[in-house]
């Protein structure tokens, strides 16, 4: 079993909020007991407490863990087998390889196995939000924890929305160390991959079936100077909230909105390019308009403009 229930997700988050909940509550969902996210109130038989979500997590990575132990020396066999090949790749001065497209989720991920696992020095990540699955949470591990181990050094880019994410967080938690730095920003356009200024990988569709491999040296050193210019604006992740409210009384993320709505995208763009769903950026832009006194999404776009909100540094 690999996601929650619909009633699990629902009584865990109240579970949280309060800090127990009742047996009799928690019937309806036995997915709870099979992920072990609560345990017996011992004040209390009738109640029962919520697990961390970053210690639940770590409990189900432990058999990811042993699994990823057995395919990493099938990786490594892999790479060392293609080695030579991939050096023979990189003499030639056709340019013809330079650009490889990529179709299919197995094709892309063998892909980006062989490139992470050939990784010496430091890898670059952009990753938009999406949901975080168990299956995305191995594979990120396959990935990186070789990695950490060769002594690579790993940077990865989040929207502020990561700070919401107990996945995230707990995978951050479960990788950081002095060579895993993690910073979130706000607007993140599409998914990046660079390993070692050598070879960069980018998405070409929304589904993201089709990818591109870059080892054109040009390609791959402009990719690295966009990471560069976001990661000099982002914030640490295990730095204060961005969310916080700026002396005018508008918040940073409502800064981003304001940004965009005068640019004139709809609400499920601005949702999509600040990581966010749609009813949550409603809500962001709702209380927008109550900070500025706009009755109406017309109005609201000329009272940004006049306000003078978009020329501070939130």
């Amino acid at each position: 079993m690999s996601e929650l229930c619909g009633d699990g997700s629902r009584l865990y988050a109240a579970a949280l909020r309060a800090g127990r909940i009742a047996r009799t509550e928690v019937e309806p969902a036995p997915c709870l007991m099979e992920f072990a996210l609560l345990h017996p109130d011992p004040d209390d038989p009738d109640w029962l407490r919520p697990v961390s979500p970053a210690l639940a997590l770590a409990q189900r990575l432990n058999p990811i863990e042993r699994e990823i132990t057995e395919r990493r020396r099938a990786a490594t066999d892999l790479a060392d087998i293609f080695e030579p090949f991939m050096a023979l790749s990189a003499q030639s001065t056709s340019g013809g390889d330079s650009i490889t497209v990529l179709e299919g989720g197995e094709r892309i991920n063998t892909a980006l196995n062989l490139a992470t696992a050939q990784c010496r020095t430091e890898m670059l990540t952009v990753q938009p939000s999406d949901r975080v699955s168990e299956r995305s949470v191995l594979r990120g591990l396959e990935r990186d924890r070789p990695l950490i181990e060769r002594g690579v050094r790993i940077r990865t880019l989040y929207q502020h929305t990561a700070r919401y994410s107990q996945e995230k967080l707990a995978y951050a938690a479960h990788l950081a160390d002095g060579k895993v730095e993690y910073r979130s920003i706000d607007e993140l356009v599409e998914r990046l991959i660079v390993c070692d200024e050598t070879v960069a990988f980018i998405p070409t569709r929304d589904d993201q079936q089709v990818a591109l491999e870059l080892r054109h040296p040009g390609l791959v050193r402009y990719l690295i100077k966009v990471f560069e210019f976001m990661w000099s604006r982002a914030v640490p992740l295990s730095a204060g909230t961005p969310y916080e409210t700026a002396p005018d009384g508008i918040t940073e993320i409502q800064h981003s909105i304001a940004k965009l709505l005068v640019e004139g995208h709809v609400d499920e763009a601005i949702a999509r390019r600040l990581g966010m769903n749609v009813r949550t950026c409603r809500a962001h832009i709702a209380k927008l308009a109550t900070a500025l006194g706009s009755g109406s999404r017309a109005q609201l776009g000329y009272l940004i403009a006049q306000s003078g909100i978009l020329k501070q540094e939130p």
